[in-house]
């Protein structure tokens, strides 16, 4: 399929040999010509110099052909504004934007276009590897999505729920079992796998409920006592 990516840094820049490599045909779009230095030729020979909002731009980029618009440029209102342009104007069915304020990523998905917040999700990861558990809750955030209200953590599971069930987990407490980690082997679990000690757990929960997720992790309620 043909793609448009707006923004011919490192990014875009990546993000089109892959493409490529993949089978894809790809038109990189950026207002500074210098930047398609970054391309080898055959890719570069498709760049478009102009602005990604610019409609004649876009078409000359093949937009009105194309099945997907990346919008990875170092603007956060280019990357919008180019954004819904490909979207709601060219009707292209899949669309995203690349963000640096976390904070417009809601306003962003209220209109239909996915993001990816590229400092707050590189902080955080950072984050991760020098500070476990820095978000002070010891559950560190391994993904969130664009809304913030969602996260996906991984937890060493507490003895206290050592040999019960997954679905007596997810039944108990505000979460969903994503994967675990079990002797250095990813598993996906059935909802009847019995958890063992040395366990990682990787948990689905709303970023509002991980503080009692884990306290009630810790410390199970008595209604939560195990089975026979």
């Amino acid at each position: 399929m043909h793609i448009v990516i707006l923004g011919c840094g490192r990014v875009g820049s990546t993000l089109a040999h892959a493409l490529e490599d993949a089978g894809h045909t790809v038109a990189v779009i950026d207002r500074d010509p210098d930047a398609f230095r970054r391309l080898r030729p055959s890719t570069a020979s498709a760049a478009v110099r102009g602005l990604g909002h610019d409609r004649e731009v876009l078409v000359k980029a093949g937009i009105e052909t194309a099945s997907a618009f990346a919008a990875v440029s170092s603007g956060d209102n280019s990357n919008i504004i180019a954004a819904r342009v490909a979207l709601e104007t060219f009707g292209v069915k899949h669309v995203v934007a690349r963000i640096y304020d976390p904070r417009r990523a809601q306003v962003y998905q209220r209109l239909g276009i996915p993001t990816v917040g590229t400092v707050h999700w590189t902080a955080e990861t950072v984050l991760r590897r020098l500070v476990p558990g820095s978000d002070g809750l010891g559950l560190g955030p391994l993904w969130r999505d664009p809304s913030g209200s969602l996260t996906m953590t991984e937890a060493p599971l507490p003895a206290a729920w050592r040999d019960r069930r997954i679905e007596q987990l997810e039944a108990a407490l505000p979460l969903r079992v994503a994967y675990l980690v079990r002797g250095g082997e990813i598993l996906l679990p059935r909802s009847d796998e019995a958890l063992r000690a040395g366990d990682v757990l990787h948990i689905l929960a709303r970023v509002g409920d991980l503080e009692s997720v884990q306290a009630r992790l810790n410390a199970p309620d008595e209604g939560e006592e195990r089975e026979d």
